[in-house]
């Protein structure tokens, strides 16, 4: 066994969402759509599991569709959206997650205009653009709130009020952020946000979108009217279930800290590895994910070393870590986020990803700095 540094890909289920599953496996197996006691007891722990969840977000419970997951939600809302509207512009950060580039890329296709939004070297993007940007024929935007690569939190607040002054919707591709800091959706200018429940300690194979029941809309999966005609298919009512078990426990434990406990730990470790030659920190170093840590790694003669091999070595040594995204698999070349916030090519393919979580402790971390120091020896070595 190892130690687990890769929240951002996935966490580890936590044992009240084991629990939470297994009941609602147990007891609500039915279809929820079906009017029989069996189906009305499936039907009641799904919309019990939806009103768990419209707490932890201050929204209204007939805005929560669940989905499949983070993709299925973010192209929902690009797609679902944009459908009963003529084609206009659609805008987007330039370091979105690829499952909303190849939304956009669709929407490309129907004669959709896309504009990018700039960033700058931390991964910020540029106000100023996006007021230039938000003029006629532009529709929506969509910018990510926490960058999964390179771990910048976006102004949400500062985006949403131009887009509401300008007519425009907004989506936030929020999947890195729920469960690691307070949201309430009622303050805050978002129209569609999507997020999911792997990364927070709920199960895979379920996330959610979260949009007014009034905005018009087509599904990307039509069917039987399931989610309020949202989105066909029978609801997974065992995931719901984990769903709401996990964004529970999150908000429990914000509660108790006053804020994501696995920050100081984070500080500390970052502070250390940062104490270390050929190591520098990419995005924001203020603005980022509170259990977040995104680095470009070089020899110690300052040659830049692969990413990949990193990754590699350091499992080697008992340690599980990223070389960016999970959801870029099979992508040998450098990183396009990277490549958006203006750094050199053979640079970008030296990124390591380090995302911790609340099942760790400080003995786990113990080591990890060294053993990326003889990691880093032995890829240069290689």
């Amino acid at each position: 066994m190892g130690v687990y540094l890769d929240a951002c890909a996935t966490a580890p289920p936590a044992t009240t969402v084991l629990e939470a599953m297994a009941r609602a496996q147990d007891e609500a197996w039915a279809n929820p759509s079906s009017l029989h006691g069996f189906g009305l007891a499936a039907a009641e722990r799904l919309e019990r599991s939806r009103m768990a969840i419209a707490r932890e977000l201050g929204c209204e419970p007939s805005a929560i569709t669940f989905c499949s997951g983070g993709t299925e939600a973010a192209q929902s809302a690009i797609l679902g959206v944009t459908a009963p509207l003529k084609p206009g512009r659609l805008v987007l950060s330039a370091v979105e997650h690829p499952a909303v580039v190849a939304a956009a890329r669709r929407l490309q296709r129907q004669g959709w205009e896309l504009a990018l939004l700039p960033v700058d070297r931390q991964g910020r993007v540029d106000l100023g653009a996006l007021e230039l940007l938000l003029e006629p024929p532009t529709r929506l935007v969509s910018v990510i709130w926490g960058q999964s690569e390179v771990g910048t939190l976006q102004p949400i607040e500062a985006i949403g009020r131009r887009c509401r002054a300008a007519g425009v919707l907004f989506h936030t591709d929020a999947v890195q952020v729920v469960g690691h800091r307070p949201i309430d959706l009622a303050a805050l200018p978002v129209d569609l946000f999507s997020f999911t429940a792997h990364k927070l300690q709920g199960p895979r194979g379920i996330g959610a979108l979260v949009a007014s029941s009034e905005l018009p809309f087509t599904p990307l999966l039509d069917g039987g009217g399931q989610e309020g005609g949202r989105r066909g298919g029978t609801e997974a009512v065992a995931l719901a279930a984990g769903f709401a078990a996990a964004l529970t426990l999150t908000g429990q434990r914000l509660a108790a800290h006053r804020g994501d406990p696995i920050q100081p730990h984070r500080d500390q470790l970052l502070e250390q590895l940062l104490a270390r030659p050929g190591i520098e920190l990419t995005g924001s170093p203020t603005e980022r994910l509170p259990h977040h840590i995104s680095l470009l790694v070089s020899s110690e003669r300052g040659e830049p070393l692969s990413g990949r091999r990193l990754v590699e070595a350091l499992w080697r040594e008992g340690f599980a870590v990223s070389s960016g995204t999970a959801c870029s698999r099979g992508q040998a070349s450098a990183s396009p986020v990277l490549l958006a916030m203006g750094v050199e090519p053979q640079r970008a393919a030296s990124a390591l990803r380090i995302s911790l979580g609340p099942w760790l402790t400080d003995q786990d971390l113990i080591g990890f700095t060294a053993a990326l120091g003889r990691a880093q020896r032995a890829v240069a070595a290689a």
